[in-house]
């Protein structure tokens, strides 16, 4: 655990009270100060209640008397509407923070030097910050990998001297961090997501631009260059002073970090040198995945780390579980979980890394839909949609097979029946849904794991080694 120290002695309410929020709690009482816990529902009350916090409901409180709130980050800030704590706050005058806005503070009061690697994009950030995670700790040092990942932030171990943390942050996270200033700062890309919490595009956009904007200044802000919004980002942030390094998977740089024929490659000053190969890494599959790779290559640059160590750590990556997370073969067919495909984009690049596809889609839709997947239908041999978005999905696919098979049971039934009756080469049985899994099931982890748990029992499956 990391005590919060800079609010000693003070009022502090806390508001939200799942794993980060609850962890504030213990983290600001260990630090000294009076925590005053809320919550809409009365369980997670009681729960702060059962560890000994005062709880209470905060809309009769005395906000004069509090600190701060330090808000989750599943409630709003801005968009649709800012939440009713934050209202009482901004009357107040009292600031609204997040957990990682007190991490940031303990670190910059006691140990500003060590280092730090922020992680986040639209898409990417989880495998992202978990490969960094290993390649730190296959190079020595002492790693604490959290944030919007597995642990919340302050339940990890404090910042210090040969200790690296490596935070996935989303944009909730880094709209309460107004402090945020990693040793290294990471933008994988920009595209359409999370727009009923940022109200636009552009706002969405500006809010990422944050952590890579907040680097250091002898730090270094890695930047994912193939889209407009990141482009634009790495220019302004080059014109503040800072150092800027670009990072693309379509093109040669003339200075940057690039992927060409699955190796990573370090320009600079007209002259290029190979960093590591990525070929034939089953973990890192996909255009997608080269990109997450060569963010960490350049992050290995930036802290110092040998490309040695560096092709050691892509090897011995195991990937992450429900993105594109290859569950087993029955003879010729392939079974990938990426349950964490919860956007058209995120679809879009895992449809990309295979050619004869029996795609499972759908779930909770989000904002146009899969129309922006026209371009990867020729590889669809099948689709099989489940969920609300059944109808939707059928409807855009148009002339590609495809049945609503309304359950991932059926669906996975079905596919892998039709898989291995194809004949072909290499069949794969995809889910990636390009859908939120609230529909039917409480998070996309909960449906790759029946995904995961449907596909084993299949007679003759066998792991992928």
């Amino acid at each position: 655990m990391i005590p919060v120290t800079s609010f000693a002695g003070k009022t502090v309410a806390v508001f939200g009270l799942g794993g980060s929020g609850l962890a504030s709690c213990h983290a600001l009482k260990a630090g000294g100060a009076e925590v005053i816990a809320g919550d809409d529902g009365a369980d997670r009350l009681a729960e702060a209640a059962k560890a000994g916090f005062v709880t209470a409901d905060l809309r009769n409180e005395s906000w004069s008397r509090f600190a701060a709130l330090v808000l989750t980050p599943g409630a709003p800030l801005t968009h649709p509407a800012p939440h009713w704590t934050v209202f009482l706050a901004r009357e107040a005058g009292v600031e609204v923070i997040g957990d990682i806005e007190l991490f940031c503070r303990e670190r910059q009061r006691h140990a500003p030097d060590a280092p730090f690697v922020a992680i986040t994009g639209t898409n990417g950030k989880s495998t992202t910050t978990a490969l960094i995670a290993h390649l730190t700790r296959v190079a020595g040092y002492d790693t604490q990998m959290g944030g919007n990942i597995g642990t919340a932030i302050l339940s990890l171990e404090p910042p210090r001297k040969g200790r690296v943390h490596v935070i996935e942050m989303s944009s909730y996270q880094i709209d309460l961090t107004a402090s945020l200033d990693p040793t290294v700062g990471i933008l994988l890309n920009i595209s359409e997501d999370h727009i009923d919490r940022h109200g636009t595009l552009a706002h969405y956009a500006e809010v990422k631009e944050r952590l890579v904007a907040g680097v250091q200044t002898q730090g270094t802000a890695i930047i994912g260059v193939d889209d407009g919004w990141s482009r634009a980002a790495a220019d302004r942030i080059e014109q503040g002073g800072k150092r800027v390094v670009r990072v693309s998977v379509r093109n040669p740089l003339p200075d940057g970090i690039y992927v060409d024929h699955e190796t990573i490659w370090h320009a600079s000053g007209g002259a290029r040198s190979e960093v590591a190969r990525i070929g034939g890494i089953g973990s890192l599959r996909g255009l997608h995945n080269a990109q997450n790779a060569a963010c960490a290559a350049a992050c290995a640059i930036a802290l110092g780390i040998s490309g040695e160590v560096l092709q050691k750590a892509l090897r011995s990556f195991p990937g992450l579980a429900h993105r594109m997370e290859q569950v087993g073969r029955r003879g010729n067919v392939l079974f990938v979980n990426d349950s964490k495909g919860t956007n058209a984009d995120a679809a879009a690049r895992a449809l990309s890394s295979f050619s004869d596809i029996f795609w499972i889609a759908g779930g909770k839709p989000k904002l146009g839909g899969i129309t922006g997947l026209a371009e990867y239908f020729p590889r669809i041999r099948k689709a099989y949609l489940i969920g609300e978005a059944a109808q939707e999905f059928a409807a855009t696919l148009g002339s590609v097979p495809h049945e609503i098979s309304q359950t991932l049971e059926v669906a996975v039934e079905h596919a892998s029946r039709d898989a291995e009756a194809s004949g072909l080469a290499d069949p794969v049985v995809l889910l990636s849904p390009a859908c939120a899994s609230f529909d039917q099931y409480r998070n996309f982890e909960i449906r790759g794991t029946r995904f995961r748990d449907l596909v084993t029992a299949l007679p003759g499956v066998k792991p992928v080694v």
